[in-house]
């Protein structure tokens, strides 16, 4: 396998957009990665409000006399065992993001991290079995290390590689055409094919 860092010239030519080197889209991207992340939320946190925590609405003791404060229901907030005052409940952390913030995000992604020197491009992949040691062997000599986390971008998806890259801690594989702003920015390097920066190029045009 070839691995050669991808230049901000190369990638301009290749992508047919220009990179962006300022500024631009900062605010863009950093809303769709919000978005992302929240939107894998499951919101299925919940707490039991004195209304609903288990126990009966009996007074504990009477209202004087005791010597302890008057108190009406086990089931208080102020009590151990009581109710959640303002806990969570279940909710939807859903956001929303129009066509061209994201597609400003993407582009800004890819631009950041080929001018930071961390894209690479590289011959496509092929596995004749999902082991996960063979991948790493292959992606030694771009980089990958104990250390090193890394987005595989293919032109079409392999259930080969993806098996064995899913059995790695800092390996994830994709396509160029569901890539996202996010993904490229989780990791330490970026290793893309030819063909998936034509399906990239084809999105960051529309």
């Amino acid at each position: 396998m070839s691995f050669s860092p991808l230049s901000t010239k190369d990638a301009a030519s290749k992508l047919k957009v220009d990179l962006i080197e300022n500024g631009i889209g900062t605010q863009a991207l950093h809303e769709t990665v919000v978005a992302y992340r929240a939107n894998r939320r499951a919101g299925t946190h919940s707490t039991k409000t004195k209304a609903t925590v288990a126990g009966s609405g009996k007074k504990p003791w009477r209202q004087k006399g005791t010597g302890n404060a008057r108190s009406g229901y086990a089931s208080s907030p102020v009590w151990s065992g009581g109710g959640v005052v303002f806990g969570p409940h279940p909710r939807k952390y859903t956001k929303k993001t129009n066509k061209t913030v994201k597609q400003l995000a993407l582009r800004k992604a890819i631009s950041s991290r080929v001018n930071a020197g961390e894209v690479y491009l590289i011959t496509p992949i092929t596995l004749s079995k999902p082991k996960t040691k063979d991948l790493v062997a292959k992606l030694k000599d771009g980089g990958l290390d104990a250390k090193t986390s890394a987005l595989i971008v293919m032109e079409a998806a392999d259930q080969n590689i993806y098996l064995a890259s899913r059995n790695h801690p800092r390996l994830e594989t994709t396509t160029g055409d569901l890539v996202n702003a996010e993904q490229l920015l989780r990791y330490d390097k970026i290793f893309i094919t030819d063909g998936a920066l034509g399906k990239l190029s084809t999105r960051l045009q529309k």
